[in-house]
């Protein structure tokens, strides 16, 4: 069933939102694994860059520029990374150690398999699994652009990650989803509810394998760059019906969960989830929810 833009809009206003479009700023993050933050914007700075720091980002920059930030040689060096403001919420709320072993389940093409690497300080292991060839290859190459040496890569179907036969301290499920009508021009055009129960069925799966590969104690952050509660709260709640789990609180910019949707009572836990509404945050929509997996 086809959904009009209105359609969409009148669901936000059901969730007590008011739509309205923004124009997204650029934004980058710097790579301290090859710099510093005082040397690259110096450096930025000089090449008539203008930077705005990111108060909750630790590395991330609001730039403006009169020329493509991905033509510079030190893009190129890897001294930063050009990634949207919400997209690097994800990997510090999830906060991985360098002791860890991490598994990020939908790794390509880097964004947050690279913030990962970078905030372990290129220590402790990372498993990166994505089914894409295409993918994994700007993956492969933004890995050695940004210097990340302790990521291993599967081509693989993370639906499968037990396969491996591994418990891991964090895990990364930066889910596939529907996206926003920020990522594409025409995604109200051409979304359907359809594509929302499709995309919902595979996260429950990726999700429902995340938490058979923690180790008790151990923390996952879930993320997607939806809006709609189908993909998020409605994936949650069930997942919380059937595992032993806490959703955890967190700091960061957004307001809390939904906890309830079209006569749909949620788990009152989801009030320690997050949703980033592009015209309150001024960044791309985004869902988090951080989660720990309880002892048996």
């Amino acid at each position: 069933m086809r959904k009009t833009k209105n359609n969409f809009i009148k669901r936000y206003e059901e969730l007590g939102q008011q739509y309205m479009p923004i124009t997204l700023k650029p934004s980058l993050r710097v790579n301290t694994l090859k710099t510093s933050e005082q040397k690259i914007v110096r450096q930025l700075e000089k090449k008539g860059v203008k930077l705005e720091k990111i108060s909750y980002l630790t590395n991330g920059y609001y730039y403006s520029a009169n020329f493509s930030l991905g033509a510079t040689q030190q893009y190129l060096q890897g001294h930063y990374y050009l990634q949207e403001a919400a997209s690097q919420i994800p990997a510090q709320v999830l906060d991985p150690k360098p002791t860890d072993l991490v598994l990020d389940m939908a790794a390509a093409p880097g964004s947050k398999t690279t913030q990962l690497s970078q905030l372990m300080n290129n220590q402790g292991q990372i498993i990166a699994m994505d089914t894409s060839t295409k993918r994994l290859h700007s993956l492969k190459n933004n890995l050695e652009r940004l210097s990340c040496s302790n990521v291993i890569i599967y081509q693989k179907d993370a639906r499968h990650a037990t396969d491996l036969g591994l418990e891991f301290d964090k895990i990364l499920l930066d889910a596939p989803c529907t996206g926003n009508y920020l990522i594409d021009d025409d995604w109200f055009k051409k979304t359907t509810i359809d594509d929302l129960t499709r995309m919902a069925r595979v996260q429950y799966q990726l999700i429902n394998t995340a938490i058979n590969c923690l180790k008790p104690k151990g923390i996952l952050v879930y993320s997607t760059c939806s809006l709609e509660p189908e993909e998020n709260e409605a994936v949650i709640n069930k997942i919380l019906k059937e595992h032993n789990i806490t959703l955890l609180p967190f700091n960061s910019p957004g307001e809390q969960a939904i906890t309830s949707f079209k006569d749909q009572d949620y788990d009152k836990q989801l009030k320690n989830a997050k949703r980033l509404w592009p015209w309150k945050t001024q960044t791309q929509g985004f869902f988090i929810a951080k989660i720990q997996k309880n002892k048996a």
